[in-house]
């Protein structure tokens, strides 16, 4: 594996980077979720469908911080037995983060800091992003310098929820959505090849398929939610719903 090719002090230099990459990106996620509920704009009062979507995701999040640890710890063996959870739970998020984003946007518009046509077809673009980048990396576990730096950029591109729950979204209208599912959560990966070139002088290409993949994933999942066709999609989803009631374009919340 790569990783044994390097010497001892930079493979454990990256060790401890991806560790406590994964720390701050755990953070961000936790933080934005518990700043939204401290806040009284979420509860547990919500239906049953958020609760299970939380605790999946949580799930995820404890899974990845464990993973990196493992292997910041060389416990290698325990962490290709724990991976293989991760199987299970990619089909599961992708579902659940399709069907709130559907719930959203029906039952009450989504979140009103951003255009209603951008959150329907980008939030699931982005767990599919983050699905296939994480299926991306368990193909190639045996080349491990690809597969943490694959699972840290599909970790990265689901870290956009809890950028939009601690930045100030209303004052950010129109560019919401860009900053919060792209611009931001893209700091992780370009650290992350920053770190590279500290370590080591040159930047692993993988950096580049992650994040350009993320970017534009992004890109289509814009240009198709702007389309004929994508604003279409749009009004057939909510029309006759509550959702319908509130504008398509993002507005200041009251």
């Amino acid at each position: 594996m790569a990783t044994r090719s390097m010497p001892q002090s930079v493979a454990t230099r990256e060790h401890r980077f991806f560790l406590y990459s994964a720390i701050a990106m755990a953070a961000v996620l936790v933080a934005g979720f518990s700043l939204n509920l401290a806040a009284g704009r979420s509860s547990f009062a919500l239906p049953l469908v958020y609760h299970v979507h939380g605790l999946v995701f949580l799930g995820w999040i404890a899974l990845y911080v464990t993973q990196t640890a493992l292997v910041a710890g060389r416990a290698l063996h325990w962490h290709r037995r724990l991976g293989w959870l991760a199987l299970i739970w990619l089909p599961v998020m992708v579902t659940l983060a399709i069907v709130i984003t559907l719930h959203a946007v029906r039952d009450h518009g989504g979140p009103p800091v951003f255009d209603v046509n951008s959150f329907l077809i980008g939030n699931p673009a982005g767990i599919l992003t983050f699905a296939l980048l994480t299926g991306a990396a368990i193909v190639l576990r045996r080349r491990t310098d690809w597969h943490r730096r694959l699972m840290f950029c599909a970790m990265a591109a689901i870290t956009g929820p809890g950028f939009g729950r601690l930045l100030p979204m209303p004052f950010l209208i129109p560019w919401g959505w860009w900053i919060a599912a792209l611009i931001a959560p893209s700091i992780f990966p370009i650290l992350g090849a920053i770190a590279d070139w500290r370590r080591t002088g040159r930047v692993h290409v993988a950096w580049a398929w992650g994040w350009g993949f993320f970017v534009a994933m992004f890109l289509l999942a814009e240009l198709f939610a702007y389309s004929s066709a994508g604003m279409a999609l749009t009004h057939a989803v909510i029309d006759g719903t509550p959702g319908a009631a509130r504008p398509i374009k993002a507005f200041f919340p009251q």
